[in-house]
């Protein structure tokens, strides 16, 4: 099923590079209060990276929350189709661009590592929110409060 929003589209193409990455993506995912991130991965080497999704200009400059991100990776990347207006992101992040079909890695991030307990905290939240959405893709019932 095709997503219908821009950014589903985006990040349905960045997963798809993702895991031919070696990555495990999880997408929508809620790091802390008042954040919801377009793409989280875990790539094979346990880095975390954090994909955000932009469809045009407009959704850009209307986000003032993808700062408070960074505190919840290892590496910040920016996901845009090929018509995205690239000169407004801002320097210091990767670059993704994608379509619903794929992507392609532009500008790799720079590495900012994560301190333990937070790592270990996001690993964990990670597992268990792929986990309870795993049960209730065969049990709508399982969970019927989370997403």
């Amino acid at each position: 099923m095709m997503p219908a929003q821009p950014g589903f589209r985006l990040a349905r193409g960045v997963a798809r590079m993702l895991i031919g990455m070696g990555h495990a993506p999880l997408c929508e995912f809620v790091p802390s209060g008042g954040l919801r991130v377009d793409v989280i991965s875990v790539a094979p080497s346990g880095e975390i990276w954090i994909v955000e999704c932009k469809s045009c200009r407009a959704d850009f400059t209307g986000d003032r929350k993808w700062q408070g991100y960074l505190d919840w990776c290892d590496r910040f990347f920016w996901a845009t189709d090929c018509d995205f207006p690239v000169e407004l992101l801002p320097e210091g992040s990767g670059l993704i661009v994608a379509d619903a079909y794929g992507a392609e890695l532009s500008r790799m991030a720079p590495a900012a590592k994560l301190a333990a307990a937070r790592r270990a905290r996001v690993l964990r939240d990670i597992a268990r929110t792929a986990a309870c959405r795993l049960v209730r893709s065969t049990d709508p019932q399982a969970f019927p409060d989370m997403i």
